[in-house]
């Protein structure tokens, strides 16, 4: 017999088939599926209102419904267009667990890797190359070709989970960030950074000039912001006289700088230590590596770089992840090329 809980059972059949979808949508998409009911069963009293309160309250029961699924319907905004979006997102704080019935277990750990990558881009760019990305291969614990690896970062733009520009520059989606937010929030807690406004993640959008201010905006956030202030909110630092607008820092691939990304990868660092730990050890979140050597370079010579920075990246290889690829591409360890280089 249908019933008005039947509003519910279509409305989250609808939105699982489309996964990320507008506000707007998402209202015409309730509204089509209380008419659907109601024309089943005509004795319903069921009540369409097109207000913000009762499609709150709508979401709110929805939301207690995935609740004991440890799903829920939530949303966030466009960083540049500030278009409100919803999804259903795993809560259970499982890693990338909302990429796994779409991928395998290598191109999610390959995923994974681009993402750090994204994360720890310098200059708050939160963006890569595509051949910063394509490099990432050696870094995985499983076999990937680059031609495979290329496939599947088209599949990743194609399928929403990263934007790709056209500069060939891949960044975080909309639906990276509403689907992983928990995940990003959790493995990157000291990189993510908040807009001073709507408190959401910022990968796109601007930040004060004034230094040690952290005031970080989104594109749209800004664009309402300024239209009644012409001050930072936090530095309280003016902001429209004397070209200051001009001054304020770029957030997203628009503060790239050419070869940033080249010639060496930022691996986080996994700290072994308590918790408790004093934040002086927490302070370095990341390392720099060199890039991996090509096989066709001389292997036994190590460069003046590698022998003055062996000694950390030994120490930091103790708690990080693995970075060398298979085979060839791996690059010698340190004591054997002091070894090599004492016989001579």
């Amino acid at each position: 017999m249908v019933s008005s809980a039947d509003v519910q059972r279509l409305f989250l059949q609808a939105i699982l088939s489309r996964r990320v979808l507008s506000q707007n949508l998402a209202a015409k998409i309730w509204k089509k599926c209380i008419e659907a009911v109601k024309e089943a069963n005509e004795t319903l009293d069921i009540e369409y209102h097109g207000d913000r309160n009762s499609w709150d309250n709508f979401v709110a029961g929805v939301n207690d419904a995935l609740n004991p699924l440890d799903l829920e319907f939530v949303h966030v905004h466009d960083e540049v267009s500030g278009k409100e979006v919803y999804a259903v997102v795993n809560r259970k704080g499982d890693e990338i667990a909302q990429m796994a019935t779409e991928y395998s277990p290598v191109e999610i750990q390959y995923f994974k890797a681009v993402l750090e990558q994204i994360m720890l881009a310098p200059n708050e760019s939160f963006c890569v190359s595509s051949l910063a990305a394509l490099r990432e291969v050696n870094s995985l614990k499983s076999s990937m070709t680059k031609s495979q690896a290329e496939a599947t970062l088209n599949s990743f733009v194609a399928k929403g989970w990263l934007l790709k520009s056209r500069a060939g520059r891949f960044s975080l989606s909309t639906r990276t960030i509403l689907e992983l937010q928990q995940y990003l929030r959790n493995a990157y807690e000291g990189e993510i950074l908040e807009c001073t406004i709507c408190l959401e993640l910022v990968t796109r959008g601007i930040g004060c000039f004034t230094p040690q201010c952290k005031t970080r905006l989104h594109t749209h956030c800004f664009s309402n912001y300024k239209r009644r202030h012409g001050q930072c909110p936090s530095c309280k630092q003016n902001w429209t006289s004397d070209g200051n607008l001009s001054k304020l820092k770029p957030i997203g691939e628009a503060a790239f700088r050419e070869g940033q990304d080249l010639g060496r990868r930022r691996v986080r660092r996994r700290s072994t230590e308590d918790e408790d730990a004093d934040e002086e050890d927490k302070e370095e979140e990341y390392v720099e590596e060199p890039e991996e050597p090509d096989v066709s370079q001389n292997q036994n010579q190590p460069s003046q770089s590698q022998v003055k920075g062996k000694g950390k990246r030994k120490a930091v290889r103790e708690e990080s992840m693995e970075v060398d690829g298979d085979g060839e591409e791996a690059s010698p360890q340190p004591q054997t090329q002091r070894r090599r280089s004492s016989r001579r």
